[in-house]
C-alpha cells in the first residue's frame, strides 16, 4: 500500500527560533497557516485545546503544560515495572559483568528507539505512534500500532493486579499476625483487587491529561527507592553462609543443581560473587532484560503535553528517565544478588520473606512495591485509551462520556480476567513477546525508514541502514522470546522469572 504523503514541520523550541526542514511543494512555511491533512484528529490528548491565535502553533493545537520534572516523573513510573523484582535472579544467572554489559546495551538500544520516534514525528508534526504507523502504512499500520499498544499494556496492567491480588492478602495476614489466612473478606484478594481499582486506579484513570499524575508518578518512585535502600540495608544484616535455622529458603528447581537441600547450610563457596555466568538461564534472562526499558506507548503521549516541546527536550527526558532506572535497576541486581548468591529466587522479596516472614522491612518494602504497581496502571492505561479512540472514535471531538466509558471498560475487563481466569497470563506472555519487540524496536525502525523522506536520508544511508538492522534485532527479540516460552510450555516449567 502507497503511504500517505509524507512532509517535514517547522519544529518549534523553547526560545522561539525555528528549525527548518524540507518542506514538499505546497506546504506552508513557519508563519503560514497549519497543515491540516485528513489524517488530523481532535481526539483525547491531541487537539481538544486551541491556542491561542497570538501564539506560534507547535506540532498539535494542544497546548502542553507539563513541566520538565513531572514528565520524568511519568515516563520513569511507565518504565518501572515489577520486572525489578526479578532482576537479581537475572544477575546470579549472568554474572556481575555480563549483567552490566546486557543492561547498558539495553539502556542505550531503548534510548536509540525513542531518538527514532521523536525523529519520525518531527518529520510529520505528529505526535501518536498509532498515526505515525498510518503516515508509514496507513491504515494497516495505524492498525498494528494500536492492537500491540492495546495488548501489550493490557498484559500489562493484568500482570500488575495480579500482583495486588496476590500479595496484599498476605500483606494484611502478616500485619494482622496471622499464622494462617482467614475467610475475612478483607483476606480475599478477590475483593481486595476490587477495591483498589475503584477507589485509587479509576479516579487516577479519569484524569484528562496524563501530566496531572505527575505527583502520583514521583510517589510512586519514591515508594520503589525505598525498596531499594531497603535491599542495600539488607544486604549488610543477612549473613552468609546462612545458618540452617535461619535460612529457611525453598528449595527451587530453577535454581539450578547443586542447591543445598531445605535446612542445610550453605558452604562458604556459595558466598563467592560470579562475574561471568553462562548457563541455560542465562538465555531465559536475556529477552527478560531487553524489555526492562519499556516505555514506548507513553513516550509521544508524554511529548505531547510537555511544556515548551522540542525534540532535543523529550530526547533529554527520556535519556534521564532511563538513567534513572538504569542505576535503580543495576544497584537492586547487585545487592540483592550479593545478599543471597546463588540462591536468590526469581521473586526477590520471597527470598526475604522465607528468611523471616515477619520481617517488619520487608514488610513495609512490600506495601511499597504494592503502592508503587497500583499507581503506575494509570501511566499504562492512558495509551490503551488513545489507541481505542485512535481505532474506533479518530474524528471525533473530545467526550467525557466516552473518556469515562473507555477507562471503566477497561478497568472492569481486566478485573475479570484477574479475578476468573488467572491463567490468561500466560497467554499475554506471548502478547507481551509479540507486541513488546513491535513496540521497542521493530516499529520505531520501520516507521522511521518509511516516514524520513529520502531526500534527507536515502534509503542506504547510514541512518536507514542502522534502523533496518535495529529491526531485525526486534525480529530476533520475538522469535527468541516465543521460543523459550513455547519450551516453558511443552516442559511444563516456567524458569523465565519476571518481567516488566
Amino acid at each position: 500500500m502507497e503511504a500517505p504523503l509524507q512532509t517535514e514541520m517547522v519544529e518549534l523550541v523553547p526560545n522561539g527560533k525555528h528549525s527548518e526542514g524540507l518542506h514538499s511543494a505546497g506546504i506552508p512555511t513557519a508563519g503560514s497557516e497549519r497543515v491540516h491533512g485528513p489524517q488530523r484528529s481532535h481526539v483525547e490528548g491531541e487537539g481538544f485545546v486551541h491556542k491561542s491565535p497570538g501564539k506560534e502553533p507547535h506540532f498539535t493545537d494542544f497546548e502542553g503544560k507539563t513541566s520538565f520534572g513531572m514528565s520524568v516523573f511519568n515516563l520513569s513510573n511507565a518504565i518501572m515495572g515489577s520486572g525489578i523484582l526479578g532482576l537479581a535472579f537475572a544477575m546470579a544467572n549472568t554474572g556481575i559483568i555480563l549483567f552490566l554489559f546486557l543492561l547498558t546495551a539495553v539502556a542505550l538500544l531503548s534510548s536509540y528507539s525513542i531518538h527514532l520516534l521523536l525523529k519520525s514525528s518531527g518529520v510529520v508534526g505528529i505526535r501518536a505512534y498509532e498515526q505515525l504507523g498510518y503516515r508509514a502504512f496507513g491504515t494497516p499500520g495505524k492498525l498494528a500500532a494500536a492492537l500491540a499498544i492495546t495488548l501489550q499494556n493490557i498484559g500489562a496492567m493484568s500482570s500488575y493486579l495480579y500482583i495486588i491480588k496476590s500479595e496484599l492478602p498476605l500483606v494484611i495476614q502478616t500485619f494482622l499476625n496471622l499464622e494462617e489466612k482467614t475467610s475475612d473478606w478483607y483476606m480475599d484478594g478477590n475483593y481486595l483487587v476490587i477495591l483498589v481499582s475503584v477507589t485509587i486506579i479509576l479516579p487516577l484513570a479519569l484524569m484528562r491529561q496524563l501530566g496531572y499524575l505527575g505527583y502520583s508518578s514521583g510517589f510512586s518512585l519514591t515508594c520503589m527507592v525505598f525498596f531499594l535502600v531497603a535491599v542495600i540495608y539488607k544486604k549488610f544484616q543477612v549473613p552468609c553462609p546462612l545458618l540452617s535455622n535461619s535460612a529457611n529458603i525453598t528449595s527451587n528447581s530453577s535454581l539450578g543443581e547443586g542447591t543445598p537441600p531445605l535446612g542445610e547450610t550453605f558452604s562458604s563457596d556459595s558466598c563467592t560473587p560470579n562475574y561471568f555466568t553462562l548457563n541455560i538461564q542465562t538465555a531465559y534472562t536475556i529477552p527478560i532484560m531487553a524489555f526492562a526499558f519499556v516505555c514506548h506507548p507513553e513516550v509521544l503521549p508524554i511529548y505531547t503535553e510537555l511544556k515548551d516541546p522540542s525534540k532535543r527536550k523529550m530526547q533529554h527526558i527520556s535519556n534521564l528517565s532511563i538513567a534513572v532506572m538504569y542505576v535503580m535497576y543495576f544497584l537492586a541486581a547487585l545487592f540483592g544478588y550479593l545478599t543471597f548468591y546463588d540462591r536468590v529466587e526469581s521473586e526477590l522479596l520471597h527470598t526475604y520473606s522465607q528468611v523471616d516472614p515477619f520481617d517488619v522491612l520487608i514488610l513495609c518494602v512490600r506495601v511499597a512495591v504494592l503502592t508503587a504497581v497500583t499507581l503506575t496502571v494509570p501511566i499504562v492505561l492512558f495509551p490503551v485509551r488513545r489507541a481505542i479512540q485512535q481505532m474506533l472514535f479518530p474524528d471525533r471531538e473530545f467526550s467525557w462520556l466516552r473518556h469515562v466509558v473507555i477507562a471503566v471498560g477497561l478497568l472492569t475487563c481486566i478485573n475479570l480476567l484477574v479475578i476468573f481466569a488467572p491463567n490468561i497470563l500466560g497467554i499475554f506472555g506471548i502478547i507481551g513477546a509479540t507486541s513488546a519487540p513491535c513496540l521497542i524496536f521493530i516499529f520505531p525502525a520501520i516507521f522511521y525508514f518509511r516516514i524520513v523522506p529520502t531526500e534527507r536520508e536515502p534509503a542506504k544511508s547510514t541512518p536507514k541502514i542502522l534502523a533496518l538492522c535495529f529491526a531485525v534485532l526486534g525480529f530476533l527479540m520475538m522469535t527468541m522470546s516465543l521460543s523459550f516460552i513455547i519450551i516453558d510450555w511443552v516442559s511444563g516449567t516456567s524458569r523465565s522469572g519476571g518481567s516488566h
